[in-house]
C-alpha cells in the first residue's frame, strides 16, 4: 500500500472543495512514494494539475530545490480539461500550489524529500514549509483583459500589519507560472514542467547520480480526493 503525505497542502473548506469539483477543476497537490525495481530505489511522484473557470482556479506544479524547472516524465492525454497535465519523478520536489478566487490568492510552497529511519527501511516523505501566503492580491484580469502579462506577474502578500512579504527569489518564476495557470480557462497543458530531452532516461536513475542526470523527478501523490488539502504553516 502506498504511503501518502498528509502535510503541507492548502486547507480548503468542504464547501470550496465541492465547488471546485462541481466546476470540473481537479488539482492534486499530494505526492506519492514510488519504487524503481531496476535501481532498487525510491522516488517521489507528483502531478502537475488543475486549471480554472472565470471566477476561480486551483493549480499545482513542481520544481527543483533551487526553483529550476523539471522535465516531466509523461504527459497523459485526456478527454477533459482542468485535471492532470504532467507527471514528474524525482528524489526531491518543491511543490507550488495556488488557489485563486477572482483577484485573491492563497499560495503554498513546500519542499518534499525522502527520509529513512534506518538503512534499508522504507523511506517516508518529509515536508518543509517554504512560504505560505494568505489573501494575496492581484487586481488584474489574467483570464481575459490582462492575459498578456500572465506568467510574468505574481500576487502581493502582506502580514496582518499590512507589511509586504517577499516571495523566495528562487521560486518567483514558478509562482508566476502557477498564478497564470490558476487563471487558465479549461486548462489542458503544463505550465511549468518542461519536455524532457531525448537523451534523458526518466524512469531509471543510476545509483549515485542526482536527479539532474536524468529526467526522473520525484513523485509523491495521494490518489484520494483530487482537491482536498491539509493545513500548512501558521496564519499570520
Amino acid at each position: 500500500m502506498k504511503k501518502t503525505n498528509p502535510l503541507l497542502r492548502l486547507t480548503l473548506p468542504s464547501a470550496a472543495v465541492q465547488r471546485l469539483r462541481k466546476s470540473g477543476i481537479y488539482c492534486t497537490p499530494s505526492i506519492t512514494i514510488e519504487f524503481q525495481q531496476a535501481t532498487k530505489r525510491h522516488v517521489l511522484r507528483g502531478r502537475e494539475s488543475g486549471g480554472a473557470i472565470k471566477e476561480f482556479g486551483h493549480y499545482v506544479s513542481f520544481c527543483r530545490e533551487g526553483g529550476e524547472r523539471l522535465p516531466w516524465f509523461v504527459r497523459p492525454d485526456s478527454l477533459t480539461s482542468n485535471g492532470d497535465h504532467a507527471i514528474v519523478l524525482a528524489p526531491v520536489l518543491v511543490s507550488v500550489e495556488a488557489l485563486r478566487v477572482n483577484h485573491t490568492y492563497e499560495l503554498l510552497i513546500a519542499r518534499h524529500e525522502l527520509r529513512a529511519e534506518k538503512e534499508g527501511a522504507r523511506p517516508r516523505i518529509q515536508s518543509q514549509l517554504v512560504f505560505r501566503g494568505w489573501q494575496g492580491q492581484l487586481p488584474l484580469d489574467l483570464v481575459a483583459k490582462d492575459r498578456s502579462v500572465a506568467g510574468k506577474i505574481a500576487p502581493e502578500f502582506f502580514t496582518r500589519a499590512g507589511e509586504a512579504r517577499q516571495l523566495p527569489a528562487q521560486f518567483v518564476e514558478a509562482v508566476q507560472a502557477v498564478t497564470a495557470a490558476a487563471s487558465c480557462l479549461f486548462c489542458s497543458h503544463s505550465h511549468f514542467l518542461i519536455k524532457p530531452q531525448a537523451s534523458s532516461a526518466p524512469v531509471v536513475l543510476p545509483k549515485g547520480k542526482d536527479s539532474s542526470a536524468a529526467s526522473v523527478d520525484g513523485d509523491i501523490g495521494i490518489e484520494t480526493s483530487p482537491v482536498t488539502a491539509n493545513a500548512a504553516g501558521s496564519r499570520p
